[in-house]
């Protein structure tokens, strides 16, 4: 008989609904799900009154920076900290050293995963502009998707070669996941303001450089090959107002065909936050605008944008040192991004429903995750307790990352990760992590 666990008493939050019941767990499945008391016989009770009972979340883009820059973070770091943010499976991108464009290198990383990662793993085809026959070999069940740089990138993984973008976009029929920023507009951007200001430019004029008519530019050439080729486009990290009028609300998620996604630091921050942050804030797309800010949060509840991912990219703190040419772009998130969107859930931003619909329930229907994404009868127990009343600070003795620094330090939050299990284990536990156990491939429905 598989170990059994009933967590009894939650208030559970669901597919839209808020409910006070209990979930059985029999091994690495969900067995059933109770509205009211229920008194079932399991091997463990856990008793949750008062305690959020959610979906593991299903981060759609980290960068756990193995192999070849493990001096930034690992699989086995990078998952510990995840795991303890309450996020249960992640979706890594090609980037790292070597690069991910090869169907060997991919296969290298998953064997990675499945030795080092303490949540659910799957793992991006990087494309080039000389790659597309490698493209052609994945494997659509095994492998979460196609990410394409049209933006600057690590290596050669800026795709700009306008005929192998047309022929990925007929050809690829599987999710094609982007970065869009116009590298021509990006570099006429740099020189102007090399000129004005010479090379040690201040960090506040990132988002002028990396401005709003190099996002859309990019993001509308997108929208127009997967349109003209009725592709699966998936862009990342959105940045600006502008490239909202791209996207439609009124589709359900099942229909559509060209996908939006956001980034917690693109909802929390605004470009007035550089002065007090700095480069700790330094992304790319860069954090612009408060008008921007908002418009992206109404499109997170108007259904224009679909998911809630972290872009997570460690850099060491030395690494993010300097002016804005200088300091490297990119941050850890993936510990502190439930929490973070429970925050701005608790201040009227969005309802709770709405924060488990876009991190959890969107990503298993958009990228057809299978048995994942929901407190369902016979899914697999990817779950997370929340105590939503337990105050905490942010601070360098709870921060998980290889890199050791968090831009939300000296944050306060309102609701803390008690319990996350992955597969019926628990993973993390009232601060403590279970370091023995190893997450599932992700298995995708074709």
């Amino acid at each position: 008989m598989s170990y059994s666990q009933l967590i009894k008493n939650a208030t559970i939050i669901n597919e839209g609904k808020t409910f006070v019941g209990s979930v059985l767990v029999e091994g690495e499945l969900i067995k059933a799900v109770f509205e009211g008391k229920k008194d079932v016989e399991a091997n463990e009770v856990i008793d949750a009154t008062g305690k959020l009972l959610l979906p593991g979340v299903i981060d759609d883009h980290v960068h756990f920076r193995e192999p070849g820059l493990t001096h930034k973070g690992n699989i086995f770091s990078e998952s510990c900290a995840a795991v303890a943010g309450g996020v249960t499976s992640i979706m890594e991108m090609p980037n790292t050293m070597p690069l991910t464009i090869t169907i060997e290198a991919l296969e290298d990383k998953y064997a990675l995963g499945a030795e080092k990662s303490l949540a659910n793993y799957s793992f991006y085809m990087g494309a080039t502009n000389h790659n597309l026959d490698e493209l052609h070999k994945i494997d659509h069940e095994k492998v979460c998707g196609v990410k394409v740089f049209m933006g600057s990138s690590t290596g050669n993984m800026l795709v700009d070669n306008t005929e192998t973008l047309s022929r990925i976009f007929k050809e690829i029929p599987m999710l094609i996941a982007t970065h869009c920023e116009d590298e021509v507009t990006i570099q006429k951007n740099k020189e102007y303001y090399k000129n004005l200001l010479g090379d040690d430019i201040p960090i506040q004029y990132h988002p002028l450089i990396r401005n709003t008519e190099a996002c859309y530019r990019s993001s509308s050439f997108a929208v127009g090959l997967a349109t003209k080729y009725n592709a699966r486009l998936h862009i990342l990290h959105l940045s600006t107002a502008k490239e909202m009028t791209l996207f439609d609300q009124d589709k359900l998620l099942k229909d559509k065909k060209i996908t939006a996604e956001v980034c917690i630091h693109h909802l929390w921050f605004s470009d007035e936050d550089y002065i007090k942050h700095g480069s700790r804030i330094k992304w790319n797309p860069a954090i612009k605008t408060a008008s921007d800010r908002k418009a992206l949060i109404e499109a997170v509840n108007s259904g224009k944008i679909d998911v809630v991912a972290t872009d997570h990219s460690p850099h060491l703190l030395r690494e993010k040192a300097g002016s804005c040419l200088k300091a490297t772009s990119g941050g850890p998130l993936v510990q502190h991004s439930l929490v973070a969107m429970l925050q701005m859930a608790d201040k009227g931003y969005f309802t709770v429903e709405k924060v488990i619909e876009k991190m959890c329930h969107a990503p298993a229907d958009l990228f057809r995750i299978k048995n994942r994404g929901y407190i369902r009868s016979g899914y697999y127990a990817d779950l997370v307790l929340v105590n939503p009343d337990q105050v905490w600070t942010v601070a360098p003795e709870n921060i998980l990352y290889h890199c050791a620094w968090s831009p939300f330090e000296g944050t306060t939050f309102d609701n803390q990760i008690e319990t996350t299990w992955v597969n019926g284990n628990k993973v993390y536990d009232k601060h403590q992590v279970n370091a023995n156990y190893r997450g599932k491939r992700l298995i995708f429905n074709l």
